[in-house]
This record gives structure tokens, sequence and C-alpha cells, in this order.
């Protein structure tokens, strides 16, 4: 029987063929931590992600000042921009470990590449919505009031408040999120620190990789405590943005009382994820020179997925027109129709032109490999998910069942910059990160690239202490 010449890595079938421009482990660890040291370009994309967030911070103290009259608000509509981009900014967390863990539990190979920035847009998402319960409540000095603990009076806070309901939400996502984030950042931070030679930062960097000697016990606990996480992560997740949905099913008015939403509402968190992740991994790929690890195959296959989320999305949005009609609730199909053709249509039909025509383009095969497109589409996508959260709320509360108190909603200038001041706060601690911990996981990399033989001449054989005699002593888990 004919050998190899080139035996497989050890529980990797296709080792050989997933990273074609990625020679060794040395190129590994050279290339990506090259992404930590600093440039102009970087730079600049930071200076503007701070402008943009002190824009909105600062508005968000003139807010303060004058009142929460200021943000546009318009009654009965007193859920405007700021639970929209709540909604619209937990989704996009709660994708982030889904995707990452969902793909690892299913062991799809293009996930190696992406899922650290899939994993750190989680936690920065879940930070930045976090701010909006706050920023929505108009007196921020009162937000202890929505921490569940009994107060001087002995009255604990209103576990009927949806607010309430938030609070235990992001806390809870956060918390995991994180640990999840830094478990799977500890062999890549353990790399960083071999190659520090600023003693200060080395020394904080040991710290941080709890010391971490690459033994194969330790691999054989951080296998198993990824596994952990990631099957803990996946329903959590999926409760948690259940729990968001709720904030509008629990309600009685017309498009909100209906049992679709919690899977609807987790589904296109799914959908919002793939896009923002395309936001970030694109430019990432191309300003760093890293087309070699994530490929045109990576890039495809996540499109791929974001086609079928983008059906399942599409598929909930038209249950939902087939549910107000089988209802037989005049007050639903009025709402509805009303949504689409009535006061709101612009509004409905980018989110319907967004999120259901344009991703049909991902059936080209040439349009999925086509980063350039990708990232287009990908704004298309964020786009449309923050209007489909405001096609939810505006048009319910702006059509409720009494006709004298149908109105309308215009965003101001202080909303919308807070809004804006959002996506600096976020690009501001993500740009942060790329800086100080890889954006792409050196290690998973490893586990897909062939390692370095002594010889060629034989198979793959293994010595009487388990370790495989072909390989070098880089080799992952082979030698303590």
């Amino acid at each position: 029987m004919a050998v190899s010449a080139q035996p497989l890595r050890p529980n990797v079938a296709s080792a050989n063929v997933q990273l074609p421009g990625v020679e060794d482990y040395g190129q590994v660890d050279r290339e990506i931590s090259a992404t930590l040291n600093p440039s102009k370009g970087w730079f600049a994309a930071l200076g503007v992600a701070i402008l943009l967030f002190l824009w909105g911070a600062g508005t968000w103290m003139y807010q303060i000042y004058w009142g929460l009259g200021n943000a546009g608000y318009n009654p009965p509509v007193m859920w405007g921009v700021y639970i929209i981009t709540f909604v619209f900014w937990v989704g996009i967390g709660h994708a982030g470990t889904l995707i990452s863990a969902i793909l690892f539990l299913f062991r799809a190979g293009f996930r190696t590449t992406i899922y650290r920035c899939a994993e750190a847009m989680t936690v920065f998402a879940v930070m930045t919505a976090g701010l909006f319960p706050i920023i929505h409540i108009g007196r921020p000095w009162k937000f202890f009031w929505l921490i569940p603990y009994p107060n001087w009076r002995l009255i604990w806070p209103n576990f009927k408040s949806p607010l309430v309901w938030d609070v235990f939400a992001i806390s809870t996502y956060l918390t995991i999120s994180t640990t999840f984030l830094y478990v799977g950042l500890i062999p890549d931070i353990a790399t960083l620190r071999d190659r520090c030679t600023n003693p200060v930062r080395k020394r904080f960097l040991a710290v941080l990789s709890l010391g971490w000697r690459n033994s194969e016990p330790e691999w054989r606990h951080f296998a198993r405590m990824y596994l952990f996480l990631a099957a803990f992560s996946t329903p959590l997740v999926l409760s948690v943005h259940s729990v968001v949905s709720f904030d509008f099913a629990m309600a009685i008015n017309p498009g909100w009382h209906t049992t679709i939403f919690p899977p609807y509402f987790v589904a296109g968190a799914i959908y919002s994820g793939i896009g923002m992740v395309f936001t970030i991994i694109i430019p990432i790929r191309k300003f760093f020179k890293l087309e070699h690890y994530v490929t045109i195959n990576h890039l495809d296959a996540a499109a791929k997925l974001a086609l079928f989320t983008s059906l399942v999305v599409g598929c909930a949005y038209l249950v939902e027109f087939w549910v107000a009609w089988y209802s037989g609730n005049a007050f639903e199909k009025d709402y509805f129709m009303n949504r689409v053709f009535g006061q709101w249509w612009w509004s409905a039909w980018i989110m319907l032109t967004c999120n259901m025509i344009f991703p049909l383009s991902l059936f080209s095969q040439r349009l999925r490999r086509n980063p350039t497109w990708l990232f287009i589409l990908s704004i298309l996508i964020n786009i449309g998910m923050w209007y489909e959260r405001f096609v939810i709320i505006v048009p319910t509360l702006a059509h409720e069942f009494e006709p004298w108190q149908w109105s309308g909603y215009l965003p101001s200038w202080v909303d919308t910059s807070i809004l804006i001041g959002s996506f600096g706060w976020f690009f501001m601690w993500f740009l942060l990160f790329i800086r100080n911990l890889p954006v792409i996981a050196i290690a998973e990399v490893k586990e897909v690239v062939p390692p370095r033989l002594r010889s060629h001449a034989r198979g793959t054989d293994i010595d009487s202490s388990g370790h495989h005699r072909d390989y070098g002593t880089e080799t992952p888990g082979e030698f303590d």
C-alpha cells in the first residue's frame, strides 16, 4: 500500500489544503503578530472613531442638561432611536458568540479565521447596547433602579418591567461572552508573551496567559473548557435574545403580540451579526494583507450562511403578514397594511429591499466570492437590520387602537448624533483590541497548517511515549 510522502496532521484530514498560502508555524506567528503594529491608517481610523464617540457623548450631555424632549419623542411614540439602536446592537452582540459557538460545535472549517473577530465584536456590541437603556431613561443617575437589589425602602425593582429584563439579559450575556473570548485568547496571549521584548508588556501578557506553557495537559483541559463554553453559550444566546423579544411580544399592541418574535429575533441577530463580521473582517483582510488566511473560500462559506439566514428572516416577514390575515383581527390587518403601503411604507421597503432582495445576489457564486460586493452588501444588511427594528417599534406605537392617538415620528439631531456616536464607541474599542490582541486565532490557524516534518521518507510513526516521530517539537500538544 502506497504511503503519502506528506502525512496528514492527526485528526485534521484536510489540513494540507485549507490554507495553501501558509507554510509553517513561524509564518503564522510572524504575520498575525504583525497586525499589532500600529500604522498611520490605524491611527486615522481610531481618530475618526474617537471623534464620533466624543460627538455622541457631547450630544448626550446636551440632552441631559436640556431634557429628554430633545430626543424627538412625540407621544405616543415614546420608544424611538434609543430602543431601536439598543435592539440593533444586542442583535449584533448575540450573533458573534452564536456564530462562533455553533460553528465550533458543528466543526465548520471556515470558522477558523473569522471567529475571533465575531467574538470580539460580541463583547463590544453588548457594551454599546448596555448604554442605551441608561440613555433612554433620561436621568442616567437613576440607572441603579434597574439593578435587582432592595433599595433603602426595601422595595425591589419592578420585575414586570422590560428594562429590568434587559439588565438581566445584558449582564448575563456580557459575562459569558467575555469569558468565552478570554479563554480562547489564552494560547495566543502566550504566543505574544514569548515574542514580546518589552519587559513591562511581557509581564502583563504573562499574567493574562495564566502561565500557559503549551503542554499536552493544558491543551486537553483547554479543549474541554472551550467545548463546554461553546455548548453553554449556544442555548444561553437563544434564551437571552428571546428575552429581548419579550420586550415587545408581551405587550398587546398590534404587530407585537405574537409568538413568532423569539425565533424571529434570533434569526435576525445571526443575520445582522454576519453582516457586521463582513463589514469588519474584509477591510482587516485587505489592510493587513491577510488574504491567504481569510481566503475567498472562507468568505464564500460565510456568504452562504448569510444567504440562508436572509431566507429565514424573509420567511419570518411573510409569516407576520400571514398571521395578521389569518387572525381575523382588524387592528392587526390595518397595522400591517399601514406598515407597507401607508404612513411607514418607505422604512418597510428599505427593510425588505436590504434584507430580502439584495441578499438574493448571493445565489451567484461570482458575487459570493467578490470581497467588494460582500462588503457593500454587509453595509446594506446593517442598514436593513436597523430599519427592521425601526419598523417593529415606531409604526406600532404610532398606529395603535385609537385613531385619535395616531401620530408620526421624526428623529432629532440629538438622538441621531447619539446613534452615530455609538458606532464611534464600538469601533474605538474594536480598533484598540486589534492593536493589542490578535484578530485571527493563532493557535487554531496552526491546527490546520501541516506541521514541520523531520523526514518525508516514511509515513507517520509513533514512538513508545506516544509522540509522532515525524513531527517537530513545535507541534502543539506533541511535546511538553
